[in-house]
């Protein structure tokens, strides 16, 4: 599908990284559970493959939140707990000028070794299935590593500072998605949910975040020759066209955009999603097949959820999913 050619029917995926499946049924499945899993990499590829096998989704990925470039680049994060993501603590710099007080992102240190270190777990055990490295995007890193009010308004007021905290963010992310496609991974998904065009407006997309997730993808392809995703939330009709000038192959939304306004905004792309997470967490079996067979009706090219799924979420609501493409197969 993401490379533009007639397949028997769509995949349904749940990429990682802040849409991550790992949810507590999984954990009590195989006995790997969250914060452990974070910083395990045989636990975390034992629950990503639970995902896989267990749920029905055609994929496996890493890591299981979106702080590990945060934190090894000097940042605060509390890993959370069994029912909890991990989150940020404490941002690393107090403003965009001070990248030098950044530490270099080492993909063989901490949590990104343990990433990287499950992704070669996973292509060992699951060598037919596609692995999916997991980045943080661009402006949701920067972010992270600054406070994001502080952030927003360097992008009007001190545009040298915040382009400045910009390229070192992605000097970082080619490393650590580097270092992933060349432990095994197939596809990398970047997931940007800060670059949404109403916090940031449509100017500022287009300077501060469609060119890094652009340059981030491009350095990706042509280094490795591996296709890309690139998850936006919000309502993206804000952007306009700008979504069609994503470099990724597939753009995956948020669920208060329709798969046919996706498909209008970005129609060269393929559309990914983008069943409501909150319906999965909370709707009946019906409800939650009847989205995924409208999103598929609608003209997504892959199927999965529209943004990160609730730990509480029910297997059997996965499954509901794996199930109707199934049948169309």
């Amino acid at each position: 599908m993401l490379q533009g050619r007639a397949a028997d029917r769509p995949p349904f995926i749940c990429p990682g990284g802040m849409m991550n499946m790992a949810i507590t049924e999984l954990m009590d499945a195989t006995g790997c559970a969250w914060p452990e899993a974070h910083q395990d990499a045989r636990l975390m590829a034992q629950l990503a493959l639970a995902a896989h096998r267990l749920g029905g989704i055609e994929n496996v990925g890493v890591p299981f939140c979106m702080t590990v470039e945060a934190e090894a680049m000097g940042g605060g994060v509390d890993l959370g707990a069994r029912g909890t993501e991990p989150s940020i603590g404490a941002y690393a710099i107090a403003r965009p000028e001070e990248t030098d007080r950044l530490t270099p992102l080492d993909a063989g240190q901490g949590r990104a070794r343990v990433c990287i270190d499950a992704i070669r777990i996973l292509g060992r055990e699951a060598p037919h299935t596609p692995v999916i490295a997991n980045l943080t995007g661009p402006v949701s890193l920067a972010t992270s590593l600054l406070d994001p009010m502080i952030f927003y308004r360097a992008v009007i007021i001190n545009k040298t500072g915040a382009h400045r905290l910009m390229h070192a963010v992605n000097t970082a992310l080619k490393r650590f998605g580097s270092a992933m496609i060349e432990a095994g991974a197939d596809v990398v998904c970047i997931a940007d949910p800060s670059a949404t065009g109403e916090i940031m407006g449509r100017r500022a997309f287009g300077e501060f975040a469609l060119p890094y997730i652009n340059e981030l993808v491009t350095h990706l392809r042509e280094k490795h020759g591996v296709p890309a995703i690139v998850h936006i939330c919000g309502n993206v009709r804000t952007l306009g066209t700008m979504l069609s000038e994503v470099a990724a192959e597939a753009v995956s939304v948020d669920s208060m955009i329709s798969i046919k306004a996706l498909k209008e905004l970005a129609p060269a792309k393929v559309a990914m999603g983008n069943v409501s997470t909150y319906l999965l967490a909370k709707g009946n079996l019906s409800r939650v097949r009847r989205s995924g067979e409208i999103c598929l009706q609608r003209g997504a090219g892959i199927l999965a959820p529209a943004c990160g799924i609730s730990p509480k979420t029910r297997l059997a609501s996965i499954r509901s999913l794996a199930q109707v493409v199934s049948d169309l197969g």
